[in-house]
């Protein structure tokens, strides 16, 4: 029997674009949504389409709407606040707090999805830093386990607020060809960040069901440890 936490607002942003966002927050929303805990999984501003979006909307089993998940969404395929701008459109930081509260109200677990890197610019004037410092809410830094992925994390944990990066979590998604650095990575991170905040997510296949991975006991520990669940 899991010991779930008091409600909390967790924020899932990366090293880069690609990194691997929205396969962490689809499974840990999968990993909620299964025990029956009503988890909102949202992606409040994305550009290039809303594939990311629809794969929270099916790991929830479309428990919320496409738009509720997603209603900042833009054509363009570059930083969502340039994309905005091209279809004469603003985002403000007060709009995307109002909508992840109200969305908040309605769950026991709230997951938030950055877009890019944390400093990429999501709307007018703020980023995901500002997101994570304004809800309060516990980073979740994804990042390829590859060679250079230590300088990467270590500048976001700088770059974040003092009292958000010692909450954080840092997720090392495993290659599909693992390099000289990938054993290593862990343990050169662990000298300068608690190694207990350090997950390890395995190599998944190009193809593969949310659903179906989020079962893997593998997979399940290392969500667990994410979310800090006591067994």
């Amino acid at each position: 029997m899991l010991i779930w936490p008091v409600l909390k607002t967790w924020f899932i942003t990366g090293t880069d674009t690609g990194a691997g966002k929205t396969v962490v927050t689809a499974l840990l929303a999968r990993h909620l949504h299964t025990r029956g805990l009503a988890v909102a999984a949202l992606k409040p501003v994305c550009s290039g389409g809303r594939a990311d979006a629809r794969l929270l909307h099916d790991a929830l089993d479309g428990a919320l709407t496409l738009d509720e998940i997603n209603p900042w969404h833009f054509r363009a395929p570059i930083a969502p606040l340039l994309a905005a701008r091209r279809e004469q459109q603003s985002v403000t930081l007060a709009a995307v707090r109002r909508h992840i509260r109200a969305m908040q109200n309605r769950s026991d677990f709230l997951l938030v999805e950055g877009a890019g890197g944390l400093l990429s610019p999501l709307g007018e004037k703020f980023n995901s830093r500002d997101l994570i410092a304004a809800l309060r809410a516990i980073p979740v830094i994804v990042a390829p386990n590859q060679l250079g992925v230590v300088n990467q994390i270590l500048l976001t944990l700088a770059a974040l607020p003092s009292a958000a990066a010692a909450t954080a979590r840092v997720v090392l998604v495993a290659p599909a060809r693992p390099d000289t650095a990938t054993r290593s990575n862990a343990g050169l991170l662990a000298e300068f960040f608690p190694v207990e905040q350090i997950c390890h997510l395995p190599w998944l296949g190009r193809e593969f069901s949310v659903a179906a991975v989020a079962q893997r006991p593998k997979v399940r520990r290392t969500l667990d440890q994410v979310l800090g669940l006591a067994p």
